[in-house]
């Protein structure tokens, strides 16, 4: 493995994996999987179209000796639909040795699998919680679940021994109303609650500028009332700027694609459920390596196109972002994670 990471036309290096393990999800939030759409007749992939475990491994072995990667995040869909992805996690550990291996949930399964997943060498998970309320949670996740399950999904967590971080997307005139009560919340729970602009992912969610709550009014709603202070990152690629209630030890995150993009400094790829790997979340086409597995390609052969791929990227789409760039054909949320 070299010890230094490829690095972009922009000289971002390659450091952060995110790996969708499934398609599927037990949840219909409007904002990415509409049950409008993502109905029961929704083509969902067939079980051939998914990368096996072994696949995903292979891949990220060798991604992690071409370019060292520092982190990794299991997502979806909600991962922990696919059975047995405990498996796949003791596999990346054991065989890349990557530390940093953590999960995007939505938390509802969490309490039959909590401890399988740290034992596999899960660190955290960050779950996703949008409102407090039940009756405007079960609107926004469209399946009318209420608060408790994800809330005792955390719970599992931590007692597991698994770092617990908070994700709110907060969309004006659906669950604005609700920071000041979820940062109340958690601030006493003393979990990091991260607040995420509302971003214009894939193309089934219907996004407008109009529906973004931006990161300043985020902030000044939350400072009002629990003065807050800046914190230093911890790296230069963090998506998150970070603050701290004053008097404690318990932070806060907005990430900010929309009003505040981060591209200057993004460093991560994303590895979608069938193969393909993207170089940007709002990507309109990715790069099959199912096929070139499939096919009996050579681990050279598989880190040169990884290696050609990363250093022609140039991907700044928060940053270049029009009414006329929201409406080009983008890949969607649930095939490649957040």
């Amino acid at each position: 493995m070299g010890t230094q990471p490829m690095t972009d036309r922009l000289n971002r290096p390659f450091r952060d994996l995110r790996i969708s393990v499934t398609d599927r999800c037990n949840f219909r939030c409007h904002y990415c999987m509409p049950a409008d759409i993502f109905g029961p007749d929704y083509p969902f992939l067939k079980k051939t179209e998914i990368l096996s475990f072994e696949e995903t491994n292979r891949l990220v072995h060798l991604f992690h000796q071409t370019s060292p990667i520092k982190k990794i995040r299991i997502t979806g869909g909600e991962p922990l639909m696919r059975k047995d992805v405990d498996q796949l996690i003791s596999m990346l550990t054991a065989t890349t040795g990557i530390e940093d291996v953590a999960m995007t949930t939505n938390g509802t399964l969490l309490p039959k699998m909590a401890d399988k997943l740290k034992k596999a060498g899960l660190k955290r998970v960050t779950v996703s919680l949008d409102s407090l309320d039940d009756e405007r949670f079960g609107k926004i996740n469209g399946r009318g679940i209420g608060t408790k399950p994800v809330l005792d999904g955390m719970e599992a967590a931590k007692e597991a021994g698994l770092g617990v971080k908070v994700n709110m997307v907060v969309q004006k005139g659906v669950n604005d109303q609700d920071v000041l009560p979820m940062a109340q919340f958690f601030k006493e729970k003393g979990y990091t609650l991260r607040f995420i602009e509302y971003m214009d992912v894939g193309n089934s969610n219907g996004w407008r500028m109009d529906d973004v709550v931006a990161k300043r009014d985020i902030l000044e709603m939350i400072h009002k009332v629990h003065p807050l202070e800046p914190v230093e990152s911890d790296y230069p690629s963090e998506v998150a700027t970070r603050y701290r209630y004053k008097g404690t030890s318990v932070e806060i995150g907005v990430i900010s694609s929309v009003t505040d993009a981060f591209c200057t400094t993004c460093n991560r790829a994303r590895l979608s459920v069938e193969g393909k790997l993207y170089t940007c979340l709002f990507a309109t086409k990715g790069h099959d390596f199912r096929e070139l597995l499939r096919s009996g390609a050579s681990d050279e052969a598989i880190q040169q196109k990884l290696a050609a791929i990363w250093h022609v990227r140039d991907d700044q789409y928060s940053l270049k972002r029009t009414s006329h760039t929201n409406k080009r054909k983008k890949v969607e949320m649930s095939h490649i994670g957040g």
